[in-house]
This record gives C-alpha cells, structure tokens and sequence, in this order.
C-alpha cells in the first residue's frame, strides 16, 4: 500500500464513521477558546473544562482579563500544569489582544503567534477552529497517531509531521482531520496500550502490522 492509498483509506473511513468532529474544550468564541487552549498546554482538556469556566465568568473578554493581573488570574488556574506562566501567558495574551487588535481576534497565523503564550500549533488550533483554515495543529496525540499509522515518516518534529500531513489531506478536510487524529490518539490509539483489535483502521495501520507479526 503506497503512502497516498493509506491516507486515502483512512480518510474514507473516518469520513463515514466520524462526519462529525470538534474539540472537546468548552468556549462561547474564539478569545475563550483561545484561553482554554493556553491552559491546555500539558494539561488535559477534563481538567481545563473545570478551570475555565470561572475564570471566563469573571474575566469573559480581553478588555477584562487585560484589566486583571498574573496575580489574580493564578488564583483561577493554579490546579493547572505550569499556572505561573500560563497566568503571566494569558494577562499579556488579553492585554495585547486589547491593545494592539482591538480586542478582535487575528486571522493570520503570524498575527496570532505574536500573542503571548501562542506557539505554532496554539495558533494553528485558533486558525482551523475558529477560521476554518487549512492549517494542522500537531499535539502529542497527532504526533504519535500520524506516526503510527504511516501517515508520517521519519518525522522528527510536529513541524515535520505537519508538513507531510498537510501535503497528503484535501484542503477542505485539513481541519476536520485534526480533529479526527486529535479524537483517535485520545480514545483508541492511545499512548501505551493502544485498542488496536476496537480500531476501525488497524488494517491499514503500519503499527498494527507489525503488532501482528511478532
């Protein structure tokens, strides 16, 4: 099976197993998505769904969190991976926003990664989620799911796997297949035992290949 057949199986069955996929982080538009995303940073996304909300309830907008402080937001995150960054993170996140976009969310990614605490994938999560673009986020779960398929090889990086993922999805699929990647990781290719006997791809996975040969 040549590389662009594999991707061609494995998007024609998540196309009719899975039409339907988003991120499972709770937000009411993009600036709280972009918050949720921040906090997400080695940190689950049932964790982040706890913390979010009340800070969102009393910081809702840039205008407001821009008005608070690192301190007064740590206390909302400090049950979170890394809540000293990611509350200094979001303060100069939402004081920028305000200050430099007006309090509107930028479109482009270059745009976007000059927010603090907004790397290449946090940015590309914004631009595929809220703006439909076809950009791939690579996390840990697309990283080793792309992997272990086949549908990157070699990749050292996220940046590598981005690059050969983004070559091989139709543009129009590229956000939903983040999704798909992100939802599969998550739930049936996990990290260390992996469903592979529930995995509605497995024969055209190469991990799985091999997994029945020894």
């Amino acid at each position: 099976m040549t590389k662009r057949e594999r991707y061609q199986k494995v998007i024609e069955y998540f196309r009719e197993h899975v039409p339907v996929a988003e991120t499972e982080l709770i937000y009411s538009d993009p600036f709280q998505l972009l918050v949720a995303v921040i906090l997400s940073a080695q940190c689950t996304d049932k964790r982040v769904n706890i913390i979010a909300p009340p800070l969102l309830a009393k910081y809702p907008t840039a205008e407001t969190m821009a008005k608070a402080s690192p301190e007064l937001i740590f206390e909302f995150i400090k049950s979170c991976s890394y809540p000293n960054n990611k509350a200094k993170h979001l303060y100069g996140m939402a004081k920028m926003l305000t200050d430099d976009f007006n309090g509107v969310m930028p479109q482009n990614i270059d745009e976007l990664r000059k927010l603090p605490g907004v790397g290449r994938k946090t940015a590309n999560v914004i631009a595929a989620v809220v703006f439909n673009k076809p950009v791939m986020p690579v996390d840990t779960h697309v990283f080793r799911v792309s992997a272990r398929i086949g549908l990157s090889t070699n990749a050292k990086t996220p940046l590598e796997t981005e690059k050969q993922l983004v070559h091989f999805i139709p543009e129009d699929l590229i956000p939903l297949a983040h999704h798909w990647l992100i939802l599969h990781g998550r739930y049936i290719c996990i990290a260390r035992s992996p469903k592979c006997r529930e995995c509605g791809i497995h024969e055209y996975c190469k991990y799985y290949k091999k997994l029945i040969k020894t």
